[in-house]
């Protein structure tokens, strides 16, 4: 408890400079509510009830998903959020990326951030998961992240669609002279069964939109639900798949130019010269311009097409300035070992004393085990891409971006504009994965947009700059021990885990002002093994900083994504110590977890753990990530090609499932991310730049080495949780396991494909 209270009174510091000392305008501004930013651009006939709902005269409703899609199915669950209560169905309305608003804060961002684990629950957790959640209204976090778009909007979206519902109704009753009680609401029409007379919400909302809204409204019960809990057909699907949507790399305006950079390839170095009259000799290029900002240090190119751009970029001839972090990947490895090896480091969750539990420890009884994981990109099919105007001090930007609020205030600070000068249009976008909650690419898009005469500029980075210059999920090295106690279970274990600090990295991009200001311990850096449900006596998970200056970022699953794969592999290490069998051995130490034994019984039952065919074998992996407890089993054949990916099985408890297939969609998609990764890739470093350029060498898996995926989703868990990420961690350390049941061979450093072949 002690270490609790160090840490809540450090982070209670912390929020409360935030909240009560000025940055964020205290209890009031809190309890204030947001105005609504849909006021600002209503069309001739068409009413606005609150910043999730539109109405027009000829009955067109039009609701606002306000977080990123992606491709992960966002507009149509946040648009069922809202559908469900304003009684229409998804056919009947259009959905819309909101504007830049701070009435679209992320409170679950922050409150989930927290660093305690899902499971654990006290007063002084819970305030600062509430103080934590509260920041992200008061900093007007409008983003997309950490698999929090449904959780938050769940409440959220739910009553702004009731709200416009009681308020059309009061409209309806007071135009048809009846009692609201009496009125039917259905389709989109409210009807007074006494005497039949029907109006559409069209024919009300200019009427209703005015009146005052009532304080409280009822939200349905679930056994109501007639969208919410069941698969719904995507809004988004007809759209895409006829070219329709305008995705940031589509943005076309008039009077045009276009651009590309060439930044410095040693991360974070400086330009020591250029040579640029080879590139402007090009027929077609308007000017090259210097980059110099936060983000990094290179050139522009400015002309009348995108390939003329390109061509322009190779033809420049820089000396670039050194990297401000060690040469090569073996330097870089070396630091973080070395930090390991040091030991100390910040845990968030001691339990008993591990330590003195090593001491007298015959050696029989001890398992040890050291792993790593290598850097990676985050490769986006859609490379990193702006379009910018700047033009009489005002700034209009088209970004593929998750953080609209941000970019904003980014791309301001570097126009020298305030923030009401600047107008953020956020796109569709090709993939994510947290790379596009960066603020490079808009601010370089701002950067050559001041430099193009009062054109607006679309800036598209070659896929070679995408993948060179990525803001990278860190490498990692870990060490893990346990000691075994007569039964052949855990009585200790202590873990240590070194990486860069994600946050870090992040605040010295965006807020470099603030310098190395100590902002508390970074959860990442043990997330996915320091908050695991498994009952063990005695366990301690340390996480040390280790300062570099390699710029990393949030990666799908972030620190779950490395974390997973040492824990998970190490306690499939001690189920063989122990000679246990991996199911029983986590179902004996999460017995007083309920959620956890459930989805590990169910992925048992699924994929027939215990049998397998010949030359066949099955691996096992457990992740609570986002409160989303997660269980997969991959089964794998050896061939004469190599080792063939057979089926993967999957049990995943999110504690409601608003819209069962696309969750289904979604925890296949994580884990193919995370088994690509596991299977190939990795970013490594020759004389300071990043050595990968394409997918050639940054390989996915590719369509004919995807396994058959068999998914369950269960509700048992107390909390709804997010489904984004939560596929991803456990993939990786399943696969490693299940390498090791097929030859004996346990790899504890990734990617796999180093020292197994695949077919």
């Amino acid at each position: 408890m002690g270490r609790i209270a160090k840490f809540a009174r450090r982070t209670f510091l912390i929020g409360a400079t935030a909240i009560v000392g000025g940055a964020a305008f205290g209890f009031y501004h809190y309890q204030k509510v947001a105005d609504n930013p849909l006021k600002n651009n209503l069309a001739d006939g068409e009413a606005t009830f609150n910043p999730y709902v539109k109405i027009t005269a000829d009955n067109k409703i039009t609701i606002i998903a306000p977080r990123a899609e992606m491709g992960q199915g966002i507009m149509t669950t946040l648009a069922a959020l809202v559908a469900e209560e304003l009684e229409v169905s998804l056919e009947q309305v259009s959905v819309e990326h909101g504007p830049t608003s701070g009435a679209y804060y992320n409170e679950a961002l922050l409150n989930e951030g927290a660093p305690f684990p899902t499971f654990e629950h006290s007063i002084v957790q819970d305030t600062i998961r509430s103080m934590m959640g509260a920041m992200g209204k008061f900093f007007s976090l409008q983003v997309t992240g950490g698999s929090t778009s449904t959780v938050d909007a769940f409440e959220k979206m739910r009553h702004a669609g009731a709200l416009a519902r009681e308020m059309l109704k009061a409209a309806a009753a007071q135009e048809l002279g009846v009692d609201v009680a009496g009125l039917k609401v259905e389709g989109g029409s409210i009807t007074d069964p006494k005497s039949g007379k029907s109006l559409t919400y069209g024919a009300l909302a200019a009427k209703a939109a005015v009146l005052t809204p009532p304080e409280n409204v009822q939200l349905k019960d679930k056994s109501e639900w007639k969208l919410l809990g069941k698969s719904q057909k995507r809004v988004d699907m007809r759209a895409k798949v006829t070219g329709a949507p305008t995705f940031g790399i589509d943005v076309s305006l008039p009077d045009m130019v276009y651009g590309t950079v060439k930044m410095n390839p040693r991360l974070g170095g400086r330009m020591t010269s250029f040579d640029a009259s080879a590139a402007q000799a090009i027929p077609g290029v308007i000017k090259v311009v210097e980059i110099d900002c936060q983000f990094g240090h290179g050139l522009g190119v400015i002309a009348k097409d995108t390939w003329t751009a390109f061509k322009a970029a190779e033809a420049l001839v820089v000396e670039w300035g050194d990297a401000p972090y060690p040469a090569d990947t073996a330097s870089i490895l070396k630091l973080i070992d070395d930090a390991l090896a040091k030991g100390g480091g910040v845990s968030l969750r001691d339990v008993g004393d591990a330590g003195t539990q090593f001491a007298d420890a015959p050696r029989d009884k001890i398992v040890e085990a050291a792993y790593t994981v290598p850097f990676l990109a985050h490769a986006t099919m859609e490379p990193m891409n702006a379009t910018a105007h700047f033009k009489d001090r005002k700034l209009e930007i088209w970004s593929p971006n998750q953080a609209p609020t941000v970019t904003r205030y980014i791309c301001a600070s570097v126009a020298g504009l305030e923030q009401v000068d600047v107008t953020v249009h956020t796109t569709m976008m090709g993939g994510g994965f947290g790379r596009r909650g960066e603020m490079d690419f808009s601010a370089y898009a701002v950067l050559m947009a001041i430099a193009a005469d009062g054109k607006p500029i679309k800036v598209i980075w070659t896929r070679e700059e995408d993948m060179s210059h990525d803001m990278y999920r860190p490498a990692a090295s870990a060490k893990f021990m346990a000691r075994l106690g007569d039964d052949g279970l855990p009585v200790a274990l202590d873990g240590m885990i070194a990486t860069p600090s994600i946050m870090r990295s992040v605040i010295r991009r965006n807020m470099p002002s603030l310098g190395d200001a100590p902002l508390g311990p970074d959860k990442a850096i043990t997330d996915g093994a320091f908050n695991q449900p498994y009952t063990i006596p005695n366990i301690s998970v340390r996480g040390i900083d280790v300062d570099m200056l390699i710029p990393v970022s949030f990666w799908r699953s972030v620190g779950n994504s490395s974390n997973a794969f040492f824990h998970e592999c190490f306690m499939d290490e001690v189920a063989v110590a122990a000679k246990l069998d991996p199911v029983a051995l986590r179902l004996k130490l999460m017995a007083d977890y309920p959620a956890a034994a459930k989805v590990i019984e169910k992925v048992a039952e699924m994929s027939n753990w215990g049998t397998n065919t010949a030359g066949h074998a099955k691996g096992l992996a457990f992740c609570l990530s986002f409160g989303g407890w997660v269980a997969q089993v991959v089964e794998i054949a050896d061939t004469p090609a190599g080792i063939k990916l057979t089926n993967v099985w999957c049990a995943a408890d999110v504690g409601l499932a608003l819209d069962p297939e696309n969750i289904k969609a979604q925890i296949v998609s994580g884990a193919i991310y995370g088994l690509s990764a596991a299977m190939n890739q990795e970013i490594t470093f020759a004389d300071g730049m990043v050595e990968q350029k394409t997918f050639f060498d940054f390989e996915p898996m590719r369509i004919h080495q995807a396994p058959q995926f068999h998914v369950e989703v269960l509700e048992n868990a107390p909390h709804m949780s997010g489904v984004g990420e939560i596929g991803t961690p456990p993939a990786a350390p399943a696969l490693a396991n299940a390498i090791f049941a097929l030859n004996g061979k346990r790899i504890r450093s990734l990617p796999l494909s180093k020292e197994v072949k695949f077919a």
